[in-house]
């Protein structure tokens, strides 16, 4: 597919309009490339790419269009806003595509929308442009969509049976924050399609273990079969996220991370997202982000607790209290839970079980197991625990391998924070300003400008 000029010029208005979204991952889902289909989908992710300020971003993200009849205060493509409007047809974002695919850009979509005329309409063209490529292109690659807020269940429900993952929008932590910058949206009508999307999903697993239950979506009402649609498919099969905004209505860390504990045991979730709040759209009455630029530190440390509950069985309630609701700046969530928790310290790895290992500073998942396996084989020392992945310098103030710390070390509270605070964290790109950048539409034009040179002066790559 050539791209007109119209075409291109909607494209750097909508990828450009998508790039503060950051639900954006592939992880999760795995099939196969099958016969008459066209590309794969990978549980470790597909390649990626960075955007200006240090995002991640995997997919083709984009939107069907910035137009909104919303006018939330924090959004760039809000109703009142003076920005250049773009729409993409179903047909021209399949296409698109198709088109970048083969020409190794991208392995997957990621597609949201602003709510054109009203929240059924937008959903439906969403559910177009997948029909499109599962159906008419037979594009068997990753696609995540956003489920709009509002939209008819119907909608929701047979988009799910094509696509890998689907999101919903908290956008605020608060119910308050919500009323006062995003009037037009309530916490019922967001939080109504996360349960649906949950329950077809437990609907969905149920389906794969008994081949006598008959799919929800395929009714005599609907005209719609799922077997016609996508052969083999499964309900949103890598799940929900969502997304929170941080800093743009005054919650506190305290929320946040409640309100993300409450979504993964509530909704099933899969991820949480939380985007440091930028104002592009000039408000008063909302932060000013242009001296200090966005709270991207605070950001990387709910990233961090985040990944404390989901992968260190730690409760909201242990990384935060409503005495202290916000997070420690200076170290990260659990060296801080470990320096007020002192009493349960040091641990010797000798023995301690595999969740009192997680708690230990310096400890991963994978160097937790590497301990519990190797021991039953024989004695640790500190060597071995460096090679398993332990990072000592962090771990050395809150262990012991048989009996003995790495050097000798007082167990003060003051003591230990001067020397975590001396360390150099690695932080990420985003924040250190690293020099990683998104691949732009501009890069893909000028690189097939040079390719198309190379094969007429016959010196193209094969």
């Amino acid at each position: 597919m050539a791209l007109s000029q119209e075409i291109f010029k909607k494209l750097k208005i909508l990828t450009d309009a998508a790039k503060y979204d950051v639900a954006c991952t592939s992880s999760g889902s795995s099939r196969r490339g099958t016969a008459g289909t066209m590309g794969n989908t990978v549980a470790s992710g597909i390649c990626h790419c960075f955007s200006a300020d240090g995002r991640c971003i995997s997919l083709l993200k984009i939107l069907q269009s910035n137009e909104c009849v919303f006018d939330c205060k924090y959004c760039s493509n809000r109703s009142s806003r003076d920005t250049p409007r773009a729409t993409f047809t179903p047909e021209e974002i399949a296409e698109l595509t198709i088109s970048f695919y083969r020409r190794n850009y991208i392995e997957g979509l990621f597609l949201s929308s602003g709510i054109q005329n009203n929240p059924n309409y937008t959903m439906e063209q969403i559910y177009q442009t997948v029909v499109l490529l599962r159906k008419k292109y037979k594009f068997n690659g990753y696609i995540h969509v956003k489920a709009i807020p509002g939209a008819d269940s119907l909608l929701i429900e047979k988009t799910g049976w094509l696509v890998d993952r689907m999101s919903v929008n908290l956008e605020l932590a608060t119910a308050d924050g919500l009323k006062k910058l995003a009037p037009q949206k309530n916490r019922r009508k967001i939080l109504t399609p996360m349960k649906q999307i949950q329950m077809g999903r437990r609907e969905s697993l149920l389906l794969a273990g008994s081949s006598s239950l008959q799919p929800p979506s395929v009714r005599e009402d609907t005209g719609y079969a799922l077997q016609e649609a996508h052969p083999g498919s499964r309900f949103v099969p890598a799940g929900q996220s969502t997304q929170m905004i941080v800093g743009a209505s005054g919650e506190s860390d305290y929320e946040i991370i409640h309100v993300a504990e409450a979504l993964y045991r509530q909704f099933d979730l899969k991820r949480v997202f939380y985007s440091a709040f930028i104002n592009t759209t000039k408000d008063e009455t909302l932060p000013d982000t242009s001296e200090k630029g966005p709270q991207l530190l605070r950001e990387h440390r709910l990233y961090q607790a985040d990944f404390l509950m989901r992968y260190y069985h730690f409760r909201a309630e242990e990384i935060i209290t409503g005495d202290n609701p916000n997070l420690n700046i200076q170290i990260d969530p659990k060296c801080n839970w470990a320096l007020n928790h002192l009493e349960q310290f040091p641990v010797e790895v000798q023995t301690a079980d595999y969740r009192t290992l997680l708690r230990i500073p310096g400890v991963g998942v994978k160097s937790a197991g590497r301990i519990v396996a190797a021991r039953k084989m024989g004695s640790l020392d500190y060597p071995s625990l460096k090679k398993f992945g332990v990072v000592l310098k962090r771990a050395m103030y809150f262990i012991t391998c048989r009996g003995k710390m790495m050097i000798p070390i007082r167990l003060d509270k003051k003591f230990i924070l001067a020397n975590l605070l001396g360390l150099d964290e690695k932080l990420p790109v985003r924040i250190t300003g690293g020099g990683y950048r998104q691949l732009s539409l501009l890069d893909m034009e000028q690189t097939e400008e040079m390719g198309n040179g190379e094969r007429r002066m016959g010196g193209g790559m094969l």
